[in-house]
């Protein structure tokens, strides 16, 4: 019998669903903050339903000798080491849209009570002082919410503005135009123009190396004047002490945050600033919310263990066990080419078709799809959990890309492959990859142009113009910082026309050589890539 460890505070019906599903399990829910403590006795165990508090680091992972599965019960897997868990072969699982309502209606909350001075006004009238002309609000009728980010949970959060009669609009570098009509917002081209438009702005986005200090000072002070801010989403997106500065000296009307760049948050800049409304990260506290993660988590993670059937995993296909060694490299075929057109695509995507090309067009189609279009989205939306097999078809739906499948027949020099095309506003791309037969995935096919190359974590895409010297050039620019060549795949369209270079590097390319291999003559693209 398999045996689960709950760590953290978990629904008690999660507890039964376990045991009825003949899984043990060990209720410790205050553990998860005793490092020591869990480090002693994980090796325990075959499975680790946690939440937030549990921290699954790469040093708990090491001494958890037969785990087989982390279940995290909510989006964010901030709190465990995903790569540490892939390397020993751990399945990771979340619930990705257990909670999205509860963090949107928290947001809408955050906005009411700050449009109208709440949290301050009951204090007051707690107190005796009946300071009625102390604190006049503002109506949200009319006025303009800008919403950072236009996803799952900024996409309720639109709707439910709507339907207070607020105007929204909405920055989302992959929210296409069809997508923004759907949802009745108005589509803006860029962050700046938003803080000066919008009198509410309200984040959803996750934390990534994009979005980290996205509202740094300097955007704060171009926020329109007496706007108010509000960020549910995730800590260290925001400059927390120039938030606090912009309220204090009035350029802010105030601000709403339940996410912190530290927490638990026990001294923060913005805790002593009058206008600003503080909660403990409360965005999925609701019972609702509570007791779908925990129930979701605890069927996912017990079909896992009693059956082998995986699902809302973020490091692992969603497949039966029987199915599993046939897709289990198509798989991974599939995702590579979605992350590689997901870093290369710089416009809202709007549809995707996918070739299946001999013998993989009679597999089960629906995980090679599933895990092509995570691939894609993960670049664009962040690895925060929001994306993973069983919910990339929903997210995609979400943005407005239409995914279209086609089956054909073996032709040309390989017996079976698959061809991702995708489309945004302003072209069309395609890229395609097969199966070797060490059981490795090769692209064979980018934009069109032959080439053979393996994926390596580390990659240089480059398109330039053919024409002499230009493989000397491109290998001085890396050997200078330091960058060494592992493979070097070329193909050309025809002599002297568009080319196109696949480079396996030992190491990440550093921004500034890609800056530099940028402005070489004969680039007119140069991505670094990873996967």
């Amino acid at each position: 019998m398999p045996k689960v460890l709950i760590s953290d505070p978990l629904s008690e019906t999660a507890v039964q669903i376990f045991r009825d599903r003949g899984v043990e399990v060990d209720f410790q829910p205050q553990i998860g903050k005793d490092p020591a403590r869990l480090a002693e006795i994980i090796g325990e165990y075959d499975g680790l339903a946690v939440r937030s508090a549990t921290k699954v680091t790469r040093d708990l992972i090491e001494r958890a000798t037969n785990l087989k599965v982390i279940g995290r019960a909510g989006i964010g897997i901030d709190n465990v080491d995903v790569p540490a868990a892939s390397a020993r072969g751990i399945v990771v699982m979340n619930t990705p849209f257990g909670n999205s309502i509860t963090t949107a209606e928290h947001a809408i909350a955050m906005l009411m009570a700050l449009a109208r001075d709440i949290p301050a006004a009951d204090a007051s009238t707690r107190a005796g002082k009946w300071e009625k002309s102390r604190f006049m609000g503002a109506e949200i009728t009319g006025k303009t919410l800008g919403l950072i980010g236009c996803g799952n949970i900024g996409s309720v959060v639109a709707s439910r503005a709507i339907g207070l009669r607020m105007k929204v609009i909405a920055y989302d570098p992959y929210l296409s135009a069809e997508r923004a009509r759907a949802l009745g917002v108005e589509r803006v081209e860029s962050v700046d123009d938003l803080l000066a438009r919008a009198d509410f702005v309200s984040l959803h986005v996750p934390k990534t190396e994009k979005t980290a200090g996205m509202l740094d000072a300097a955007r704060i002070r171009r926020m329109k004047k007496g706007a108010r801010l509000i960020n549910c989403a995730r800590g260290g997106l925001v400059d927390e002490a120039a938030v606090a500065e912009a309220v204090r000296d009035g350029h802010l009307a105030g601000a709403a945050f339940d996410v912190y760049e530290v927490e638990p948050a026990r001294e923060n800049p913005l805790f002593e600033v009058p206008n600003v409304i503080c909660t403990p990260h409360l965005g999925a506290s609701t019972r609702e919310a509570q007791e779908n993660v925990a129930l979701q988590i605890a069927g996912q993670m017990s079909d896992y263990l009693m059956q082998g059937a995986i699902a809302n995993a973020i490091n692992a296909p969603s497949v039966t066990a029987e199915e599993a060694p046939v897709l289990r490299p198509w798989v991974r075929l599939c995702e590579v080419l979605g992350l590689f057109a997901g870093q290369v695509t710089e416009h809202p995507i709007t549809e995707i078709e996918i070739e299946y090309v001999g013998e993989v067009g009679e597999m089960n189609r629906r995980p090679l799809t599933a895990a092509l279009t995570a691939g894609l989205l993960t670049p664009l939306v962040g690895e925060g959990g929001a994306v993973n097999m069983v919910s990339a078809p929903v997210v995609a739906r979400e943005r407005g890309i239409n995914i279209a499948e086609t089956r054909k027949d073996a032709q040309g020099a390989y017996g079976s492959y698959v061809r991702l095309i995708v489309t945004t506003e302003y072209q069309t791309r395609s890229v395609a990859g097969t199966i070797y037969s060490d059981g490795k995935p090769r692209f064979i096919q980018i934009k069109g142009i032959s080439l053979e190359a393996e994926p390596m974590p580390h990659m240089l895409y480059t398109t330039n113009t053919d024409v002499p010297g230009y493989i000397g050039a491109l290998g001085t620019k890396l050997g200078e910082h330091g960058v060494n060549i592992a493979t070097f795949a070329l193909g050309r369209r025809e002599k002297s026309g568009e080319a196109l270079a696949l480079i396996g590097v030992d190491e990440p390319v550093h921004p500034e050589a890609l800056k530099e291999i940028a402005a070489l003559p004969q680039v007119r693209q140069a991505k670094a890539i990873s996967f």
